[in-house]
């Protein structure tokens, strides 16, 4: 194993597109995982792509029908023509990477695809995941046109790129439903992970997911061997350590954070560090005011208290008070089985509702629920059903 001298971002850059052009015309094995896919979705997939086909997940499971799917460091497109299928006819898939190979296979393979499923919603385009919104092809376009012919043209090309970003970005602001990835966030050097993160919070919509299918590590990678271009190019140097890449997610606003896929055989070890693929599901929708709205919820157990993303401790068996958007959030997906609702008698209409006070006791009194003036009197039920008690 060769260790160089420590890498520069056009040296990292320039290890992983010499490799994965290469793994564009013929397979490398060590480029991924086993992973079961759904065959029913691979028969219209062609074969040249199946074959060159680089991952350690299956993200593709959380795609949902009619939803718009970008999917960052696409390769040949195969979670791209998977979800295709999964979207159907009403819904968009977009792929983005930078290797001119892997996009070259992804695109020809295209029209194939439509031919067999009977419509077109995929497309591909040329950029960084770390810079979702200014897509290269156009920047290529502009200095066909525009050579750089000084080190004035710097300048010039810089407010060219300022501008594509601006009036013209390749994932415009909340336009995706769910972001997807699989085994490609390692390939981003260290100083680029939060813009990473940050750019897919930025572009998908209130309430959008993602399903991010990566090599962790469980310790952090010597500096030794984040310089080896090799294990660099092979998602193991670049490797997220594990709670880096939640605190990474945590930072930026995403909430619901969960490991839905362990995979427990390594990917690698190296130096005793141990690398594994590990897929992870988060929610974006946090933002916005906290209104009181009367409601509650009240965590089923088995655990004595758990603790949410915004720091709401919720006690098991009790009822809590929370904000109406904290309601939203708690009682749907992928808290909904563990919580139970308690909605108001007396509705606040939203153009009524307060700022919530957080300085307010935890506990909501059923009095708030039910009404100060409640006094309802129900006799007991006369006879067993699966609805009533007896």
């Amino acid at each position: 194993m060769t260790t160089t001298a420590p890498t520069g971002p056009t040296d990292v850059e320039s290890a992983v597109r010499d490799r994965y052009g290469a793994a564009a015309r013929q397979r490398e094995a060590a480029l991924c995982c086993p992973v079961e896919y759904d065959r029913s979705l691979l028969e219209a997939i062609p074969k040249e792509v199946l074959e060159r086909d680089y991952g350690c997940g299956d993200p593709s499971r959380h795609v949902r029908s009619g939803d718009t799917v970008l999917d960052l460091g696409s390769g040949g497109g195969k979670i791209c023509f998977i979800a295709s299928q999964l979207v159907g006819p009403e819904g968009r898939v977009i792929g983005i990477d930078m290797n001119d190979e892997m996009l070259g296979l992804a695109r020809s393979a295209a029209p194939k695809l439509a031919n067999a499923i009977g419509y077109t919603n995929v497309e591909f385009r040329r950029g960084r995941i770390q810079d979702l919104a200014l897509d290269l092809d156009r920047l290529d376009q502009w200095l066909a046109s525009n050579p750089l012919k000084s080190a004035d043209g710097i300048e010039r090309l810089e407010r060219e790129m300022t501008r594509l970003r601006l009036e013209t970005p390749m994932i415009p602001d909340e336009s995706v439903d769910i972001v997807v990835s699989n085994c490609v966030l390692n390939l981003v050097r260290p100083e680029d992970k939060q813009k990473l993160i940050q750019e897919i919070f930025r572009v998908l919509k209130r309430g959008g997911r993602i399903a991010i299918s990566d090599i962790l590590s469980d310790e952090p990678i010597p500096a030794a061997r984040q310089a080896d271009l090799e294990l660099w190019s092979g998602c193991i140097s670049g490797a997220f350590e594990e709670r880096e890449l939640f605190e990474a997610l945590e930072k930026t606003g995403f909430y619901g954070i969960a490991i839905d896929q362990w995979t427990e055989e390594p990917f690698a070890v190296v130096d005793g560090i141990v690398f594994r693929s590990v897929t992870v599901t988060a929610r974006k929708g946090k933002e916005g005011p906290c209104l009181e709205a009367g409601e509650a919820v009240i965590y089923r157990g088995p655990w004595k208290q758990v603790e949410d993303d915004d720091g709401h401790v919720l006690r098991r068996g009790e009822r809590t008070a929370v904000c109406a958007k904290t309601f939203e959030i708690l009682t749907a997906d992928p808290y909904m089985d563990d919580i139970i609702r308690i909605d108001p008698q007396d509705v606040i209409p939203e153009d009524e509702r307060q700022t919530f006070d957080g300085s307010r006791p935890t506990r909501r009194d059923p009095r708030e629920s039910k009404g100060r003036d409640f006094k309802q009197t129900a006799p007991t039920n006369d006879g067993c059903s699966p609805e009533s008690c007896c």
